[in-house]
């Protein structure tokens, strides 16, 4: 049987791509292939070299243009992508080359408190600022639109009147460590 072989995108630390590789390590039937990042100074970018992953970074000018990523992507066979923690949009045409075959995570429960510039700290401020009860993750496919692709799984935490943005970033964590991989798992291996 053919492993099926994954590109991650990544902009930042990368403490998600890392659980991704770790998860999926020697597994018998998903292989990461290939790290992408926009950010050749990204702390993942030597990470992710660290644990003999193949990194390709693109300036965001080749990044949205999508031509040279999906070019090197099929050049590698690249099954599926899984973003984690990348923070720029993905171009229409590798969202079409990868028709429902790109997952992302997104550090709320969707529909609420996503879309453009809803990401990491001006997420959990957000959520903290409308005095929500529960905020959690939600591991969703990727459209056109931000946020907006089909969620294939939501976990919940309690957000406490004593929450700081750092508190609940790393209740968000936790979920985020302990499921992502698992669904990403799940999504490929189903498809």
């Amino acid at each position: 049987m053919n492993r099926k072989s994954i590109a991650l995108f990544a902009s930042g630390n990368g403490s998600n791509a890392v659980n991704l590789i770790d998860f999926f390590h020697n597994h018998p039937q998903i292989e990461v292939k290939t790290l992408v990042c926009n950010k050749a100074d990204a702390p993942v970018v030597s990470k992710a070299k660290i644990r003999g992953i193949e990194v390709l970074t693109f300036t965001n000018e080749e990044f949205e243009s999508g031509l040279t990523v999906l070019q090197e992507l099929d050049y590698r066979a690249i099954d599926w992508i899984i973003l984690a923690g990348f923070l720029r949009k993905i171009p229409v045409n590798i969202i079409h080359g990868f028709q429902d075959r790109i997952i992302n995570i997104h550090p709320s429960l969707l529909p609420k408190f996503g879309g453009k510039g809803m990401y990491g700290k001006y997420v959990h401020q957000a959520v903290i600022e409308a005095k929500e009860s529960q905020s959690g993750i939600s591991i969703h496919l990727v459209n056109e639109e931000f946020d907006q692709g089909k969620i294939l799984a939501q976990f919940k935490t309690s957000v406490d009147p004593e929450d700081t943005c750092d508190t609940l970033s790393e209740k968000i964590h936790q979920l985020e460590h302990k499921h992502f991989p698992i669904i990403a798992e799940q999504t490929i291996l189903n498809s």
